[in-house]
């Protein structure tokens, strides 16, 4: 892992232990999941909504719940970076780990329906929910919609995710996708 993906991945955990208690739980990752579902005013029970937490589930338990190495129940940022480093290492396995749950927060960000994310909406999500920055989710945007249609669609969403991921480049659109990284 390089030190880029490395601050990344410190970033993400930061927004993955909501509670702030210095560990990631099951109990965060669907925290995660209910304050997206809050932000967007989204009924618990609806379709959605049901996707979203099933995701999470299948991501707490495929890829977060393998990084506990002493059996704990929650998983530290040195555990949770390390098993980065395993889990993630390689991009071909994206449509597994990552992909379903992204397709599910893409579904909760497009309030209107229209298979497009536009930049209100991005940024209503990003800040309210994610915590980031209205001014960097306007720049990270503007970055992400690299065809400048005003809006991103489920595959630049899905490059944004693999890039933020998987990729090492500091200077990658998606490089501050959750919040500015210290360089």
């Amino acid at each position: 892992m390089t030190s880029v993906q490395d601050l990344k991945y410190r970033q993400w955990f930061k927004g993955a232990d909501v509670d702030g208690d210095g560990v990631i739980t099951s109990r965060d990752v669907r925290l995660m999941g209910e304050r997206y579902i809050a932000a967007r005013g989204a009924a618990p029970e609806s379709t959605t909504a049901r996707r979203l937490t099933e995701g999470l589930d299948a991501f707490w338990a495929n890829v977060i719940a393998p990084m506990d190495r002493d059996g704990d129940g929650q998983v530290d940022l040195r555990e949770m970076t390390e098993g980065f480093r395993q889990a993630l290492a390689d991009p071909a396995l994206y449509p597994q780990q990552v992909g379903p749950v992204a397709d599910c927060y893409f579904d909760l960000i497009d309030l209107d329906g229209d298979d497009r994310v536009d930049q209100e909406e991005f940024e209503e999500i990003f800040s309210l929910a994610g915590n980031v920055s209205s001014e960097d989710c306007a720049a990270v945007f503007s970055a992400l919609d690299r065809n400048g249609s005003g809006g991103l669609d489920r595959a630049e969403f899905h490059q944004a995710l693999t890039e933020f991921f998987y990729g090492d480049d500091p200077d990658a659109p998606a490089t501050h996708l959750f919040g500015r990284i210290a360089a």
